[in-house]
């Protein structure tokens, strides 16, 4: 398995991440049991870089996986907390849920435009403190936005960045933090399905620019959520012929999606029988019957793929990414990724 350094983080990962959103309760629903065991059969496969979040709930998945290898992986999280007491809990609670007393990477969940980054400075900052302390090893964002990698490179230049017509918001706020960051984690995909501004193009682009500025880059949504399974080889031979995406997280729930993806990562021939299986897969959100119509799932989604119709929640398939985060805030548990 092809090894690469994640930037300036100082870190060394596997250029295939594993993603867990997909076995997590929002989509697979895999137990703990179940999770783990893949994740360790990936570790011996060579996969030593695992990526999850908060609010995916995979930390049980990760800690029984860890049980069953020898190997400390590179882990990332991700939290949506905007103020240093979330910030600290969000901390703590990775820690003890993982039973690590150093977490590799602590990310900003979801950061949607330069106005949002600057709205979670205090966690950043708390964030990039336990980073020096040593109980970090690296920080950064995930993000659908364009405007968000676009800033950050900007912030992390050498020189402070110019005052531009697309960012404005740089006159009044200091960007001196922003160039602290380590790491983004982008929607970075063929046809740019799924951002929430910008093109394809011009996520390449931003990535390069901070990618140059020494940030390390692992991409997101190389199949576009599924989107993009009929253009598989297409796709495919796009994202793993960036030479800013220094790894990329994908989510898998079997021993033949990881044996398909480590084929395809290495530059292997991918089995027939392994790619059509995948190919028929056919993702989709469903919505139980027993929808309230509250509209939570509606204001969640970034993709704008949700709306109320006749008092129940509708979904746009063209525009749903599949990630499963409107199920995180139905509190009637009625919304699933399958």
């Amino acid at each position: 398995m092809e090894q690469r350094k994640l930037g300036r983080s100082g870190l060394t990962v596997s250029r295939l991440c594993f993603g867990t959103l997909t076995m997590s309760p929002a989509q697979a629903g895999l137990t703990a049991a179940d999770g783990g065991g893949l994740l360790a059969y990936a570790s011996r496969r060579g996969i030593n870089f695992w990526d999850t979040a908060e609010i995916y709930e995979t930390y049980p998945h990760m800690r029984a996986a860890l049980r069953q290898i020898s190997r400390q992986p590179v882990i990332s999280t991700k939290t949506y907390a905007y103020s240093r007491k979330m910030a600290e809990a969000s901390l703590e609670q990775a820690r003890r849920a993982l039973d690590l007393d150093v977490i590799d990477i602590f990310l900003l969940h979801e950061q949607e435009s330069f106005l949002t980054l600057d709205g979670h400075r205090e966690a950043l900052a708390y964030l990039i403190g336990q980073r020096d302390l040593g109980r970090i090893r690296a920080v950064g964002v995930s993000t659908h936005a364009v405007g968000v990698v676009r800033a950050i490179a900007e912030a992390a230049q050498p020189q402070p960045p110019r005052v531009r017509p697309d960012h404005p918001a740089w006159q009044d706020l200091d960007p001196g933090i922003y160039r602290e960051t380590d790491l983004i984690h982008p929607l970075l995909n063929l046809t740019g399905i799924g951002l929430l501004d910008g093109t394809a193009g011009d996520m390449v682009q931003a990535c390069e620019d901070a990618h140059a500025a020494g940030i390390g880059i692992y991409g997101m949504k190389m199949l576009g959520g599924g989107h993009l399974l009929q253009r598989f080889d297409e796709a495919a031979a796009f994202a793993l012929g960036l030479s800013c995406a220094d790894a990329y997280a994908v989510g898998m729930q079997s021993q033949d999606e990881i044996d398909m993806n480590i084929a395809l990562f290495d530059g292997q021939p991918v089995a027939p029988h392994l790619l059509a299986a995948t190919q028929a897969r056919k993702r989709r959100l469903v919505i139980g019957d027993w929808c309230r119509g509250c509209g939570d799932c509606v204001r969640r989604c970034g993709q704008q793929a949700l709306r109320l119709e006749d008092g129940h929640a509708v979904v746009d398939s063209n525009r749903c990414v599949f990630c499963g985060y409107c199920a995180t805030v139905c509190r009637d548990f009625v919304i699933k990724v399958v």
